[in-house]
Order: C-alpha cells, then sequence, then structure tokens
C-alpha cells in the first residue's frame, strides 16, 4: 500500500478573494472548499453576487466582515488594492460573460488570478489577459479541474515517456443527461447561465463541457489541433445554444481524433472519457472512475491501474492524498490545481526561484486555445460543419456527411 502525502504547508498562509460563487452557485462552494483543504490560503473578501444580500449572506456564513463584501467585483477589486492587507490572488467563478472584465480588472491593479473555463467569451479577450499578466509579471491558472487528479497526471507521464509509442488517434467524450429537459424555463441557476448567450457566450455544451475534452486531449498527449470540423446541435425547444456536439479533429504532427460531448445524453451523469491509441499501446481513464485508469500493450498483457496501489509518476504521487482504496475525487483535483498554484504564488511574492513542477498548472495560455477551439467549433458548424483551421479561417472543402447549417 503506498501511503497518502501528508497536507499542509510551512510557508505563510496567502489570502484571497472571491468574485462570484453566492447561493445557488455550486462551483464557488467547490473552489472555497478546495482551497480550504490544505490550509494555504484564506478568504478575506468576496463580491459574491449580483444581490447585496446574498453576498452579505454568504460572507457572514463564511465568517466575513462586513466591511469586506462588496456590491460589485470593481468596488471590491479597488478598495481591496488599497488595503495593507489585501489579498494575494482572486478567484473568479461568475458565469463566463463576467470573466474577462473582473480578471483584467484584477490583473491592472496587481492581482495574480485564478480564473474558471472558459477564460473569456472571445479568443481575443482571452489573448489580452494571457498578455496583460506576461506584462505585470502575475500568476494566472484557469482551472481545467481533472488535470488535477493524480492518476490523469501518471498518464500523461506515462505517454510522455513514449511507453504507448506515437499518438495515432484520440477519442474524447463527455456526455451529460441533465439538459434533456428545457430545465432553464425554470430559473435553474446553473442551467440558465449555461444556456443564455448574455451569460454563456457563443456555445453552451462546447464551452462549457467540450472545452474539458479539448484541454485533457491536450495535456495527457502535449498534442495541439490543427483543423477541426464540428456539428453543433440545438436540441432543446427554442435553446439558442449547442446542446450536443460531434467534433473530428487533426493534430499538428498526424494524429486524428473525434469528441463527442452531449447534456441531452439520457443515461449519463458526468461521463468524461479519454481513450488515446498510440503504436505501441492505448490507455483509457474515466473521470467517474478517476482513481483507476486501464492500459493495454501490444506485447504485454492489458494493465488496470489503481490509484495508491500501483506506483505512478513522481509527480502523480505526490499530488496523490490517501492511501489505496480510498477513492480521491472532484474536491481533491481542483485542491491539487489551488495547492500548485499557491506554492508558486508564495515562493514568487518570498523571491525564492520556481523549480521542477511548480508551474505545473493550466495557466493564460491554455485558457487562449481553448477559448480558440469553442470559437472555431461555432465557426465550422455555422458553416455546415466545413473543416476550419485553428490559425486560418478555412482549411479545406470538406463536409461532414448529412451535415446542415446550424445557427451559431
Amino acid at each position: 500500500m503506498i501511503e497518502g502525502q501528508a497536507s499542509g504547508t510551512k510557508s505563510p498562509k496567502l489570502r484571497y478573494g472571491m468574485i462570484g460563487g453566492g447561493p445557488g452557485a455550486f462551483i464557488g462552494d467547490v473552489h472555497r472548499k478546495a482551497i480550504a483543504l490544505d490550509g494555504k490560503a484564506g478568504i478575506v473578501c468576496g463580491a459574491f453576487s449580483q444581490s447585496y444580500d446574498n453576498t452579505l449572506a454568504t460572507g457572514d456564513a463564511l465568517g466575513l466582515p462586513k466591511d469586506r463584501l462588496y456590491r460589485n467585483f470593481e468596488e471590491m477589486l479597488r478598495a481591496e488594492a488599497k488595503r495593507p492587507d489585501k489579498p494575494d490572488f482572486i478567484s473568479i467563478v461568475t458565469p463566463n460573460s463576467t470573466h474577462y472584465p473582473a480578471a483584467k480588472l484584477a490583473l491592472e491593479l496587481g492581482f495574480s488570478v485564478v480564473c474558471e473555463k472558459p477564460l473569456a467569451t472571445s479568443s481575443k479577450d482571452a489573448a489580452e489577459l494571457a498578455a496583460l499578466a506576461r506584462t505585470k509579471d502575475l500568476l494566472f491558472c484557469v482551472t481545467y479541474a481533472y488535470s488535477g487528479f493524480p492518476m490523469a497526471v501518471s498518464l500523461r507521464d506515462l505517454i510522455a515517456r513514449g511507453e504507448i509509442g506515437e499518438v495515432r488517434f484520440i477519442n474524447g467524450e463527455y456526455p451529460q443527461e441533465w439538459l434533456t429537459t428545457k430545465l432553464e424555463a425554470t430559473g435553474q441557476k446553473q442551467a440558465v447561465s449555461r444556456t443564455d448567450p448574455m451569460f454563456a457566450g457563443i456555445s453552451n455544451c462546447v464551452g462549457d463541457i467540450g472545452s474539458h475534452i479539448e484541454y485533457m486531449a491536450g495535456f495527457l498527449t502535449g498534442l495541439r489541433i490543427e483543423s477541426l470540423c464540428a456539428r453543433l446541435d440545438h436540441f432543446g425547444p427554442d435553446r439558442p445554444l449547442d446542446d450536443n456536439a460531434t467534433i473530428m479533429v487533426n493534430y499538428k504532427g498526424g494524429a486524428r481524433g473525434v469528441y463527442w460531448c452531449s447534456q441531452i445524453a439520457l443515461g449519463h451523469d458526468n461521463a468524461l472519457r479519454l481513450r488515446i491509441y498510440g503504436t505501441k499501446g492505448a490507455v483509457e481513464w474515466f473521470a467517474e472512475a478517476p482513481n483507476n485508469a486501464r492500459v493495454s500493450y501490444l506485447d504485454r498483457p492489458t494493465a488496470n491501474l489503481s490509484r495508491g496501489r500501483d506506483p505512478m509518476s513522481p509527480r502523480a504521487q505526490s499530488l496523490s492524498r490517501i492511501p489505496s482504496g480510498h477513492p480521491e475525487g472532484y474536491f481533491e483535483a481542483f485542491a491539487n490545481i489551488y495547492s500548485t498554484f499557491i506554492t508558486a504564488l508564495s515562493k514568487t511574492l518570498s523571491g525564492q526561484p520556481l523549480s521542477g513542477g511548480d508551474l505545473d498548472f493550466p495557466n493564460a495560455e491554455d485558457g487562449v486555445r481553448g477559448v480558440r477551439f469553442i470559437e472555431k467549433c461555432v465557426e465550422s458548424s455555422a458553416q455546415g460543419a466545413l473543416w476550419v483551421g485553428l490559425n486560418q479561417e478555412r482549411a479545406g472543402k470538406g463536409r461532414l456527411p448529412g451535415s446542415r447549417d446550424i445557427p451559431a
């Protein structure tokens, strides 16, 4: 049995502020609990909701003083920037449409940032945030949470070592059933924020969960998409944004792939799965069973790996928290991303050099690539599922059989 890793840190505890994450905002509570798991940072201020009463209620539940609870993010960031005990970073967990303005102001005022994905609602805005973070020499993390699972990290390192040879094909899928009915019509907060273009931007399904497939495929293999052909479907009655998508991809270097994401797939909860096929082997990882993975080899028996029991890469093992047989899940994955980010920020603030895996978290450049992927999927589908390049308008004249024009 491989024992879990000790939590906690000897570094001074950092301070953070949060934008979003008020009542009914599932992901904000996930972020707060994940940060608290290692005790490396504590929340000191917040603008949790568009409703000041809701912000006050959330702040009271978190034990925050009223003078550090704000009516909006502009008020919070400007006031906190003047304090001697200001936050060391800002966590942004709002709907997509607020990511860019909140992150931009935070960076301009000198705060490092952790932001939910997608980074922005346009690649232009996302690129501006990445450039601003570089100019200001500030750390920026985008929370593609699944890259925080130790087994996913170990598979990344296994593929990088050449264990499965040259990658030929990637199959990624992420089916859910939660929007099979028009849940947004009931006023359910999560459904409204994802299906309304005013909050979500140009895409629902691809932006919300297809972006996870894109990031994890690149995370695991290091491959970058050269061109894609996408069909985005709108099955929900009068639903303006996509709720199902099929995407073919060509990677730089010659590998191919197919992605499917859906929020109308009955029988599936949150079923992100990656299958990666190489010249010498293949790997399969399923996010609903994240502590395990299947590795098949051309010349030896298939292995079913278990986090905690079986040896993993050193980096992956450093993220494994508890012994075998005790499942680690979503909160721990988020905590691993935050722990890595906070350790890097602590070193930066104290003038220590960064080394090893200190910057092994999703960054603003990853966020830019993700937003560009979303835009190109919408563009391809709007043109009748034509092939488009990620750095050019059109990559070819092909068309998916049976495809039809679908409004962006």
